[in-house]
């Protein structure tokens, strides 16, 4: 009978400290958890206080990765209290930066946080020189991502363009011509990334769990910049809520065991990722990465957690397509420096984008001043802990009864929270605090 002791102390190839804690003795599971150990950031208490023009590049810091995200969905929520309506121009600027990011946190973690587990390497640098070629092809990818994002935003981490009610500046039509150059000349790379996808797939762990899936979704396309929030049940149920409601789907709680709150809605826990996505909005799909889709062999509703890395990459086929038709239409209409929308109101209003681990929450409180009473913020993997610690509970005995070995068992559980893509530092809210008199 199988007897294991796993304790893997900070997980490695994730963004963040988090813990996995098996015993297993005799067969009997004694202790199966995942961890989050890490303190508390509260970027909500700095905000308190602050001018609407500042919140958004406070809370753009809450991460170094997902910062285009956390700077649209507060930017949304600010112009969403303040009774802003922004131009069309506007829009379809920030879903091309929302489009540079996805791609860009995409490529990162398939290339360099995931493959290495599909090819049996304990990090990317041996790769370098197994597989040097695709390593390169990565990093070209990841190079023009930034490019992309450094020219729509102002620059690719913590961008400074992105304000309450518009753009401080703006590309020129000729720099979107040369980027969307750039992107075309790009395809092959992306094809050959796909076909080394297409290569190690099979090696993709056999493991379902049904879940909720939650995502933004709409009637007019692949739901990231907007959308309402949408609940996927297991048998195909959908439900739909405001954003303003988001409170109402998160539903957050705490835990011994995380200083992350969790979360839950219709069922035990639910999954928000690319997966998710995937599986409440596959119909929007560009056809491209349809076509990818069914090479990769992932059709909804996918119930496996460990192929949220296979969704990813076809949200990369598909955002790279659309932002070309998103350029093409930029470039027909021109782009110039348009006024920024001001307030018509100050109150409280949310507003939501999807960030590449999942759908990501802000909402805010302005008085007649503008300056903010308090803010509320609900990240992604702060959503996905209570589903992983799920997953735990339901592949632990499969691998018991499998008579796995202790090496394998933990291999098959690092693998699964890194599917996720989780950046654990983002998540961390809740703070336990014990007086003594």
């Amino acid at each position: 009978m199988t007897t294991a002791r796993i304790r893997v102390d900070h997980l490695t190839r994730v963004e963040g400290h988090g813990n996995i804690v098996v015993n297993v003795t005799d067969g009997v599971i004694e202790k199966c958890e995942w961890q989050v150990p890490e303190a508390p950031r509260f970027f909500e208490a700095m905000i308190r206080g602050r001018h609407y023009s500042e919140v958004g590049r406070i809370t753009s810091r809450i991460c170094g990765i997902c910062a285009v995200g956390h700077t649209l969905s507060s930017v949304k929520a600010t112009e969403a209290a303040l009774g802003i309506e922004i131009s069309e121009q506007t829009r379809k600027l920030r879903e091309l930066l929302k489009y540079a990011e996805n791609c860009d946190s995409h490529i990162l973690h398939v290339n360099f946080l995931a493959a290495p587990d599909f090819l049996g390497a304990p990090s990317v640098f041996p790769l370098v020189a197994t597989h040097g070629e695709v390593v390169a092809r990565a990093l070209r990818l990841k190079r023009l991502m930034h490019e992309w994002g450094s020219l729509i935003g102002g620059r690719t981490t913590h961008p400074m363009s992105v304000v309450p009610g518009g753009f401080a500046a703006v590309p020129t039509t000729k720099e979107l011509e040369q980027l969307r150059e750039k992107l075309v000349a790009a395809l092959p790379d992306l094809d050959a990334f796909v076909a080394t996808i297409v290569s190690v797939a099979g090696r993709v762990p056999d493991f379902d769990r049904p879940t909720e899936y939650i995502a933004l979704s709409s009637d007019t396309g692949y739901a990231l910049y907007d959308g309402d929030i949408q609940s996927l049940l297991p048998d195909g149920t959908k439900q739909r809520y405001p954003v303003a409601d988001y409170r109402q789907v998160t539903n957050e709680f705490v835990v011994p065991q995380s200083t992350a709150k969790y979360t839950r809605n219709k069922l035990e826990a639910y999954a928000a990722c690319a997966l998710a996505r995937f599986n409440n909005n596959y119909d929007m799909l560009h056809p491209e990465a349809k076509k990818v889709a069914e090479t990769l062999g992932i059709q909804p509703i996918c119930t496996n957690p460990y192929m949220n890395t296979v969704a990813q990459v076809v949200e990369i086929v598909s955002n790279i397509h659309e932002s070309l038709r998103l350029l093409d239409e930029l470039i027909e209409t021109g782009v110039e420096l348009e006024p920024l929308v001001e307030p018509t109101r100050y109150g409280t209003g949310a507003g939501a984008a999807e960030v590449p681990r999942g759908v990501l929450f802000h909402e805010y409180t302005y008085d007649d001043d503008g300056m903010c009473l308090g803010g509320d913020c609900v990240i992604p993997t702060n959503q996905n802990h209570n589903n992983i610690q799920y997953d735990f509970e339901k592949l632990v005995p499969e691998l018991v009864e499998q008579d796995k070995s202790e090496k394998e068992m933990e291999l098959a559980l690092e693998m699964l929270v890194r599917a996720y893509d989780p950046c654990i530092s983002c998540s961390t809210h809740y703070l336990d605090v014990k007086f003594v008199r």
